[in-house]
């Protein structure tokens, strides 16, 4: 297994090994951007040898003792941390640990206007001053459309957004929940930060023992899960518009207190077409 790496139509790098699956995008002068791209290329092929060296104390529960030695890998590490009070593992924030780390070996020494990598939707962006971008929202990933665009902009502080929710195989994602949001997407500082409390957010969303929620052992489904045998939603039957309510309430009261304690700058909830939308300092989110 090699690392991919290739230009693809419209000025897009894109750059896959194993499970990671990247779509970078630069903006700039010619030259600037050719060696930016050429910059992530270089850096790309170490990321996955460097995780699986610590792969198993990755897919360990978070603690603050004896934090792992590679760079991405102690970016996972440091997302997760605050939340060890509760079961969270590094992985919870390895795609967006990912792509910060490829942004920031784009970026190096460069003159660029935006750019942005995309690891499986988890995104780290660079804005210069005065510049923006827009990414869609997806609040569904069983029926994709466009739900939603954030407008992103180089004023704001947030430089990471991830999506996390309810993904269990066949169902159109590749990682598992403990909660029944169908999405919940998180702008923070970095792609990890966003990662990690999108996973806790998600999380929280949830109906504890309710009759339509199927569960099952994520090792059960995926035998190389980093959550063991715990119980992951496999699926989600009929819920009436109050249980919808008083599940997203839960990821509600979460949110609200990761953005007071400033971990995260805003998040959108999704559960069988309901949203919630929280953070005053959320970026403009135009819904569909």
């Amino acid at each position: 297994m090699t690392a991919q790496i290739a230009l693809l139509p419209g000025d897009r790098l894109h750059l896959q090994h194993g499970p990671i699956d990247c779509i970078c995008r630069a903006w700039g002068a010619p030259g600037e951007v050719r060696a930016a791209y050429g910059q992530a290329a270089a850096a790309f092929p170490a990321m996955l040898p460097a995780l699986c060296e610590e792969l198993a104390a990755l897919r360990r529960r978070v603690l603050a003792a004896a934090p792992p030695a590679g760079a991405v890998a102690r970016a996972m590490h440091a997302a997760c941390l605050p939340y060890a009070d509760r079961f969270i593992t590094p992985m919870a924030a390895v795609a967006g640990a990912v792509a910060d780390h490829l942004l920031a070996a784009l970026t190096a020494g460069r003159a660029l206007d935006r750019a942005f990598v995309n690891d499986g939707g988890d995104i780290a962006f660079h804005l210069a001053p005065g510049e923006s971008l827009r990414a869609g929202l997806v609040a569904d990933l069983t029926a994709p459309a466009l739900d939603g665009t954030f407008l992103l902009d180089a004023a704001h502080p947030a430089r990471g957004l991830a999506t996390s929710g309810r993904a269990c195989r066949g169902q159109g994602g590749r990682s598992f929940s403990f909660g029944i949001a169908d999405a919940v997407s998180v702008l923070a500082a970095t792609a990890a930060d966003a990662d990690a409390a999108a996973t806790i957010i998600g999380n929280a969303v949830d109906l504890p023992r309710h009759p339509a929620i199927s569960r099952r052992p994520a090792t059960a489904i995926d035998p190389d899960s980093d959550l063991g045998a715990r119980p992951v939603t496999w699926s989600v039957g009929r819920l009436s518009a109050e249980e919808v309510a008083h599940a997203l309430d839960g990821g509600e009261r979460v949110a609200d207190a990761l953005i007071a304690a400033g971990r995260i700058h805003g998040a959108v909830l999704a559960l069988r077409g309901a949203v919630r939308v929280r953070g005053a300092a959320l970026p403009a989110l135009e819904q569909s």
